[in-house]
């Protein structure tokens, strides 16, 4: 897209994008070659220059600032047809009342519907179809966050009945949306405080899977986020899900059979999806995990995302470090999130 990268360079990220000559990059930074004196978009088709003459800078402003000058071949500063098409559907999704068919913003462009899906997916890492949930799921949960009534707020979002809001979202709903604005209002939460070989360990699930994993917490946390929720201690429902979970931190393995219940923003959901997705004893960095959410340039985003994060473990985020080796951050504790990784036997060499 034509914005450029708001969070710091990670130049690992950048050459492997050159590297792969990756359109989806184009816009979000530029290559210096300084045995050239030019600057390229990192689709260039020209020859790859030696790692070590190259630089990279937010944009065509910064490179040229450093006494460089566009590449004739690639045309960094210009946007392309592509970048366009893109830019103009987006605009249209988002001033649409109704969804709009995939057939008319192609119409739009000049492009063939398959041919435009797989532009807008390369640059968004979303089809067309699927943006325009994100969205009208976005706002939602803005309106639902406020102090309005809920029936209205979906309507206002762009579903056509409170009934599609609730099929739309049926996946990433644990709790109703009314719920979801009230702290846990009319929801029955089950929770225990168990210990473990790395500390106490607070879950707590509703009916739909468990809504919070932590460490050295106790009922008070839940009164924080769940204000308004029935919290149980204990049950025998409950009980076993409890003994899935203690397994999981335990004895790590294959733990995608136990339920969550987590809300988020439409980003934030999608950098969990990809936690999920790190197979047990690996670890990516925050530069690979904003990628492979479908935002490269949204590195720092990453890692808040990863700090919003309320189910520990069954949600990942302790195999993420960062590019050079370090542990990063966690939210209980570098030691638990060592211990973490020690236990699944990935391979650490940590600057920390």
């Amino acid at each position: 897209m034509t914005e450029t990268m708001t969070e710091p360079l990670d130049d690992d990220l950048c050459w492997q994008a050159a590297l792969a000559r990756d359109r989806a990059f184009d816009g979000r930074f530029v290559s210096g070659v300084l045995s050239t004196g030019i600057y390229c978009r990192p689709s260039c088709p020209a020859r790859h220059p030696k790692r070590e003459n190259v630089r990279f800078f937010a944009d065509g402003g910064a490179a040229r600032a450093a006494g460089l000058r566009p590449c004739k071949r690639c045309c960094p500063d210009d946007v392309s047809r592509d970048e366009r098409a893109v830019l103009s559907a987006i605009a249209a999704i988002k001033a649409a009342e109704q969804p709009l068919a995939l057939a008319a913003l192609a119409a739009e462009t000049g492009y063939s519907p398959s041919h435009f899906q797989r532009v807008f997916t390369r640059h968004t890492g979303l089809s067309p179809a699927a943006y325009a949930r994100a969205l009208m799921a976005e706002r939602a949960k803005e309106a639902l966050t406020g102090e309005g009534q809920v029936t209205p707020a979906i309507y206002a979002a762009g579903y056509s009945a409170p009934s599609r809001f609730y099929d739309a979202n049926k996946e990433r709903l644990g709790m109703t949306p009314s719920a979801w604005a009230n702290g846990g209002k009319g929801v029955t939460i089950h929770w225990a405080a168990v210990p473990t070989s790395l500390g106490q360990m607070l879950v707590a699930a509703s009916d739909k899977g468990v809504c919070r994993l932590s460490f050295n917490e106790g009922r008070e946390a839940l009164e924080q986020r769940f204000g308004q929720a029935e919290l149980v201690e204990g049950g025998e429902d409950f009980a076993k899900l409890l003994a899935d979970v203690v397994a999981a931190v335990e004895a790590p393995g294959d733990f995608a059979h136990i339920p969550i219940d987590v809300k988020g923003t439409a980003f934030q959901e999608a950098v969990w999806r990809e936690l999920r997705k790190i197979p047990l004893g690996e670890t990516r960095t925050y530069a690979e995990l904003a990628a492979a959410a479908g935002n490269p340039k949204a590195v720092r985003a990453a890692g808040s995302a990863n700090g919003s994060n309320h189910v520990s473990v069954l949600i990942p985020c302790h195999r993420v470090i960062r590019t050079g080796g370090g542990l990063g951050g966690y939210a209980w504790g570098l030691e638990i999130k060592r211990r973490l990784l020690e236990k699944e036997g990935a391979v650490l060499n940590l600057g920390d």
